[in-house]
């Protein structure tokens, strides 16, 4: 039995090679792309402009196929969030955040995560496996093309495109699924595809060193960095990554990736959690690390936590976050507090956790921490992974 090539999951490199092995001239890849990611066509015959020979041959060898949605949900604030079928009982979200000026959707890589941030509700569940190209760019097909007929607005690329940015801050550490990452975001920018500019593509990592090295040689997006912490013993406590790949060395990376990013500043988010990272010390602090001689030209995008019963936390309160960004401005430094959306259907950050199966017993891990919390207040951030 034939093994149909999903198109969803090449590039504009990948499409022109496939064409080739059809006996097609590269024109004919370039077609196809349009109308697959701006027509949102998935039925050949409606190809119209292609002859009818190549059509016939992918109708045998190819298919256009996203992965299927198991809900769709709207909040009263707006933001819709779709729950995708990835096979064997894994899920993932994606997230649509309409504002007045533009659309992001926000898109996951991973279902689960490994990374395992104390803050994050997805990381509760464990790693299940990377998603493949096409259930990365399909989530962005399936989005912009289900709003357009929401909305009553036709295919095509003179139809009004409903989503203007794309963030990479889903469900799953980016640069951890690297080579099906870079070959969606290269889709997104491709102007036979969505043509989005790269500052309008943002890639949010929680600090894979080498792989911010290689992103910014093989597709240079905007980039933004979870932060969280202020120092190592903190960061170490919050984000497992940073004894792998700590402060200093994420810093220069920052650095580094500036040299090629469509944008002249990195941003560093920074969840608020009561009594953890939250002090005007903190804030001190993170002016030190950023204004340095070794600093980073950066923004800040202070985030209200999103509270789950297995973390142990709670979320600054409104006046602490409010006076934490002020020290942060008085440093020079822009500092934002972003607007918490969808929070009424778990879409808001941090709570993208899917239908999926704890595999790693990451729920007990997270019990140990939440009785460190409660044992040790404030020095939780000076604790040492706990070994499962």
């Amino acid at each position: 039995m034939t093994t149909l090539t999903n198109l969803l999951d090449l590039d504009p490199a990948q499409l022109i090679a496939y064409c080739g092995e059809l006996g097609e001239k590269p024109f004919r890849a370039k077609q196809l792309q349009r109308w697959i990611h701006q027509f949102g066509a998935s039925d050949f015959d409606a190809m119209t402009d292609l002859a009818k020979s190549l059509r016939d041959k992918l109708k045998t060898r190819a298919m256009i196929a996203a992965p299927a949605v198991i809900s769709d949900h709207t909040s009263t604030d707006g933001t819709r969030k779709w729950l995708i079928d990835v096979g064997q009982g894994n899920a993932v979200e994606t997230v649509f955040i309409p504002e007045e000026s533009r659309g992001t959707l926000c898109i996951s890589t991973q279902a689960g995560c490994a990374v395992n941030c104390r803050f994050c509700s997805t990381g509760k569940q464990g790693f299940n496996r990377n998603l493949s190209v096409g259930e990365i760019i399909g989530q962005l097909w399936m989005a912009e093309f289900e709003l357009r007929r929401t909305k009553g607005i036709e295919p095509g690329p003179k139809g009004e495109r409903q989503i203007t940015n794309v963030v990479m801050m889903g469900m799953g550490e980016p640069l951890l699924n690297y080579e099906p990452t870079v070959t969606a975001l290269k889709l997104m920018l491709d102007d036979n595809a969505y043509g989005l500019s790269r500052r309008r593509v943002t890639l949010s990592t929680s600090g894979v060193v080498p792989m911010i090295d290689k992103l910014s040689q093989d597709c240079a997006v905007a980039l933004a960095v979870s932060l969280h912490a202020s120092n190592d013993a903190l960061r170490d406590g919050l984000v497992p990554l940073n004894k792998k790949y700590p402060l200093k060395e994420l810093m220069a990376a920052c650095k580094r990736y500036l040299e090629f990013a469509p944008r002249d500043f990195v941003t560093f988010e920074y969840c608020m959690l009561d009594g953890v990272n939250d002090s005007d010390q903190h804030a001190s602090e993170l002016l030190a690390l950023v204004q340095g001689k070794d600093g980073v030209p950066c923004k800040f995008n202070l985030i209200p936590f999103n509270p789950f019963p297995e973390s142990g936390l709670t979320r600054s309160n409104n006046p602490r976050i409010k006076a934490f960004a002020q020290v942060l401005m008085d440093g020079g430094i822009v500092t934002t507090i972003r607007k918490t959306r969808g929070d009424d259907i778990d879409a808001a950050c941090g709570q993208l956790a899917g239908e999926v199966q704890d595999r790693t017993r990451v729920q007990d891990r997270m019990k140990k921490m939440a009785e460190y919390q409660e044992k040790f207040g404030k020095d939780f951030g000076r604790i040492v992974e706990i070994s499962s």
